[in-house]
């Protein structure tokens, strides 16, 4: 009896055939396609560099007798800086106006003799050349008198040139000599002092590639970019640490040739740096605004990917995903720049690409709407 039941238990088993598992729709994230115009960042890496670099050279030969500076520290315009030995130029002011006084003695002289030559002549008590002679005196006394009197000045230049100030405000490098030291204004750095650096304003020098460049010239003509008015970009700087320069800089220069070494074009920013966040030499991240893209479309990052035949995108059709070729051009924030293959109104799967697959149903979990932040 036992058997006869296993036995009938087996054939009533083995006669039902096990039904496949019922496919589910997977579960996506949706973006819908929205044309709109967004801004055209373009990211590069700058170095900063002295918008003025001063170097200070002694005018006059002496010995160094001082030095007034904090060495790599910020000096004003009109600080003292150095001070040469004063003693033998003082002498010179002071021989100087001595020799003045002497021709303007001279001088005074001279004009008597005339004053006292002119009736004597009108009374013929005196002869023509006799006032001539007078007259001549007089004159070259003038001329002797301006020649001291530019002698005096040249004298006073040269005192001045002792004491070095600071022409303008910014960065004082270390000093080339000591105290001690005998300076000499010849040619070349024998009679470098020391370079100041301006650094309020700095200048943020950046390069584009020439690819990018051509590049940019085509979305220009494809009217995927749009420059502002009167190409008045701005510029924003990043430290390394993420610190962002509250300065907005201008681009003030663009070298008009390409460098061969680099094939690279060198744009110049400036900007104001009055607490010195950016020194020169500094690496610099620079962010160049005012660009927009018009009716750009754009899709999120994650909708993006890599396949044997290029870049797609699964795109939602009558409930089903399927891929669809598109040309990917730059990033903006988590968004990628879709440059063809996508219209206004196409759904893409933006999360969830993982669980689908080519033609298959999906199902909607939550649609994203297309404006970007």
């Amino acid at each position: 009896m036992r058997k006869t039941l296993l036995a009938a238990l087996f054939l009533l088993f083995s006669c039902h055939k096990a039904q496949p598992p019922v496919s589910q729709p997977a579960p996506v994230t949706a973006f819908r396609i929205e044309p709109q115009t967004i801004p055209a960042d373009f990211e590069f890496i700058g170095v900063g560099e002295s918008s003025h670099i001063v170097q200070l050279r002694a005018r006059v030969e002496g010995y160094l007798e001082s030095i007034h500076y904090k060495e790599g520290g910020l000096v004003k315009q009109g600080d003292l800086m150095f001070v040469l030995d004063q003693r033998p130029f003082i002498a010179a002011v002071e021989s100087a106006k001595g020799m003045l006084d002497r021709q303007k003695a001279i001088l005074w002289n001279a004009e008597q003799t005339k004053a006292r030559m002119v009736p004597l002549y009108a009374k013929n008590a005196v002869s023509q050349k006799d006032l001539d002679n007078a007259l001549a005196q007089v004159l070259a006394a003038q001329a002797e008198v301006e020649t001291a009197s530019a002698d005096l000045y040249k004298a006073e230049i040269n005192l001045g040139f002792t004491s070095v100030s600071a022409p303008v405000t910014g960065l004082a490098s270390q000093a080339k000599y000591r105290e001690g030291a005998l300076i000499a204004p010849n040619a070349g750095d024998e009679n470098l002092l020391t370079t100041i650096y301006v650094v309020d304003p700095i200048w943020v020098n950046f390069s584009i590639s020439d690819n990018d460049l051509l590049q940019l010239k085509r979305d220009v003509a494809n009217k995927r970019v749009e420059f502002p008015p009167e190409m008045q970009f701005k510029v924003e700087a990043i430290l390394s640490d993420g610190t962002v320069v509250p300065a907005v800089g201008s681009i003030d220069f663009t070298n008009p040739a390409i460098q061969q070494s680099t094939g690279t074009m060198l744009f110049r920013s400036v900007m104001s740096n009055p607490k010195t966040l950016i020194y020169p030499g500094q690496f610099v991240k620079v962010i160049v605004k005012g660009a927009i893209r018009p009716n750009a479309i754009a899709v999120p990052q994650t909708a993006v990917l890599q396949g044997g035949n290029g870049t797609f995108v699964y795109v939602i059709e009558n409930g089903k995903a399927l891929s669809r070729s598109v040309e990917a051009g730059e990033w903006y924030k988590d968004y990628w720049i879709i440059n063809s293959g996508l219209k206004e109104g196409d759904v893409v799967v933006a999360q969830g690409v993982n669980k689908i697959q080519q033609g298959k149903p999906v199902s909607i979990h939550t649609l994203l709407s297309g404006q970007l932040p």
